[in-house]
């Protein structure tokens, strides 16, 4: 499997193969230490300013009329949170909360906007990462038109066990979830019920095509379990 059939898998570090614009980035911007469930930022917020997470685990969602959470995101250690809306000046759509204690560097937009002025890799890195987001949601509008819950619940767990998979030669080792993800978040994100969501991560776990315990899930065969999306 190539890079580019699992684009939409994960991101790489915001600064990979950019030290200097890191150091950068770190100097105009302020470091905040968060605990488990603390806010980032809530939807309707002015955008005065992005992230980056440097450690942690954030999710982007929001709260319907009903009180549901759908989850949009899961933001990893070296991703960037809150660029398409600080770059618009719009308000936020979305909230964000730690999923887990988390390091970010938040920096306001006046000094993200100079920043980006005068570093043309990491600006260009910003397009990429707005464009490969658009096309990530445009995938997951589809999978809710076109595939049942099996199929998003397979490509969810990959998608969740992405950091652990590392290289493409390395498909086949076995991935393994931590268990930061509850299976209700996991609802969330699919689209469906926790009920549903844990009769089928039971399913999968008969058929050996996952291990569960108490502490993680993991994934034997990655590259086979994805392909089991296919069927």
């Amino acid at each position: 499997m190539d890079r580019d059939s699992r684009w939409h898998l994960g991101e790489d570090d915001f600064f990979h193969g950019m030290e200097q614009e890191r150091q950068a980035f770190v100097a105009l911007a302020r470091r905040r230490e968060l605990s488990k469930n603390d806010i980032v930022f809530f939807e309707e917020d002015q955008s005065a300013s992005c992230f980056y997470l440097q450690t942690g685990l954030i999710k982007i969602f929001r709260i319907t009329a009903s009180g549901k959470e759908p989850i949009f995101f899961l933001r990893r250690s070296g991703e960037m949170l809150g660029l398409a809306e600080v770059l618009g000046s719009e308000p936020r759509k979305a909230n964000a909360q730690a999923l887990a204690p988390s390091v970010l560097y938040e920096i306001d937009r006046d000094a993200f906007e100079t920043f980006l002025a005068g570093h043309f890799q990491a600006a260009k890195r910003a397009i990429e990462v707005l464009g490969r987001r658009l096309r990530y949601l445009g995938e997951q509008v589809g999978n809710l038109i076109a595939c049942d819950v099996r199929t998003r619940l397979i490509k969810l767990l990959v998608y969740l066990a992405y950091d652990s998979l590392g290289d493409v030669a390395d498909w086949t080792r076995p991935a393994v979830i931590a268990p930061r993800v509850t299976q209700e978040q996991m609802a969330a994100m699919v689209g469906s019920c926790q009920q549903t969501v844990s009769e089928l991560l039971k399913s999968f776990h008969a058929a050996g095509l996952i291990h569960m315990d108490r502490r993680s899930i993991t994934i034997p065969d990655p590259l086979a379990f994805l392909h089991q999306a296919e069927k």
